[in-house]
């Protein structure tokens, strides 16, 4: 039987992982334009190999998707050429990686996108707010253009296909990023999707498009090899509030179940001053599942085992502990002083802030 302890063996579907601590997805913007990762992100995930699951910073399915200045792609053969140098380094250090499918949707600006590339979402809602472009610095959010219906499905199919790429690319699997306010969740919410046609109104019609996407996800690449994350209560990228939240969220999950993915990473974003997810919620989507289960959010090592010791959880995410500690997981499991990150250098091009945190001596 696996260890049942956060440091000891564990399994995803028929997948070894060394421990039960993941690397939770988080945009860093050291791509190249055009959306190709470098040899310098390779060294960074490679520094962190030791987690039990690496999950990438979110990587655009479309070019309609590359909403931030400098996020990497997974469309064309340039970028799953430059993601088999990534998972290459990876897997020599003995790690498993997932790439997290993240269109950016209404969250985004025509500067930052490639030629060809537009703003869509499922209604012309803006986000509130302004976003950063490395052209003319912070410009305010775009309305969006409401997505046609054909676009809505051509938008599906690039999720398919960005899936294989990854697999092309020596990905383990692929987690499609349902949460923080973009595309998937913008469907979800009735204040971003305010549609009239099978994609919106209804609770199962906002939940098709998480829903399809999971399900033919799945068909292409094997459901083991396929995971979502999701939000509920999120107020990322400007998510209005809903009295459904929890409801939407029960009958999710249900319907994701029956698409045989592998897990949901669920993620609490409290700790940053979002409202927290109910526990009740948190124990009802867990009762739901019937594979991996993963918790995101605000968690140490003793919060972290308390989970794991309770079946809250069969994984814990940690996220910005990993940015300035590479070797976070031995750091948490000798009880070493961790590193605090530089808040400066999270989306600065280069090295500094990325690849040169020091490990424990």
């Amino acid at each position: 039987m696996p260890d049942a302890s956060l440091f000891g063996p564990t399994t995803l579907g028929s997948r070894k992982l060394r421990n039960r601590l993941v690397m939770a997805p988080m945009t860093r913007s050291r791509a190249l334009a055009g959306g190709v990762p470098t040899p310098l992100m390779a060294e960074y995930y490679a520094q962190r190999a030791e987690a039990g699951l690496i999950v990438t910073e979110g990587v655009s399915p479309s070019p309609n998707g590359l909403g931030y200045p400098r996020i990497p792609g997974l469309w064309s053969k340039e970028q799953v050429a430059g993601w088999k140098v990534v998972t290459d380094a990876v897997h020599a250090r003995g790690g498993t990686i997932f790439a997290q499918l993240m269109h950016t949707g209404r969250v985004g600006h025509p500067l930052n996108l490639p030629a060809g590339g537009e703003v869509l979402a499922p209604s012309a809602v803006a986000a509130p707010g302004e976003m950063y472009t490395d052209a003319k610095g912070m410009q305010p959010h775009p309305v969006p253009r409401a997505m046609t219906e054909a676009e809505v499905l051509a938008a599906k199919g690039e999720f398919v296909a960005a899936a294989r790429n990854a697999i092309a690319a020596g990905f383990d699997g692929v987690e499609i990023h349902g949460a923080n306010g973009y595309l998937v969740e913008q469907f979800i919410s009735p204040g971003t999707n305010q549609r009239t046609d099978a994609w919106g109104g209804s609770i199962e019609k906002r939940i098709r498009f998480a829903v399809e996407v999971a399900r033919e996800t799945a068909a292409a690449i094997g459901g083991e090899r396929v995971g979502i994350r999701l939000s509920p209560h999120g107020v990322n990228a400007g998510m209005p509030a809903y009295p459904e939240t929890d409801e939407t969220h029960r009958r999710l999950v249900k319907e994701l179940a029956a698409t045989g993915i592998q897990y949901v990473h669920l993620v609490d974003h409290s700790a940053l001053g979002a409202p927290k997810v109910p526990d009740a919620l948190k124990a009802e989507m867990r009762a739901a599942w019937p594979r991996t289960f993963i918790l995101a959010g605000g968690f140490d090592r003793a919060s972290a085992e308390a989970a794991i010791a309770a079946g809250k959880a069969d994984l814990i995410a940690f996220g910005r502990p990993f940015l300035s500690n590479p070797d976070l997981v031995r750091r948490l499991e000798k009880g070493l002083q961790l590193t605090p990150p530089d808040f400066a250098t999270f989306y600065t091009p280069g090295p500094k802030g990325y690849t040169d945190y020091p490990v424990a001596s």
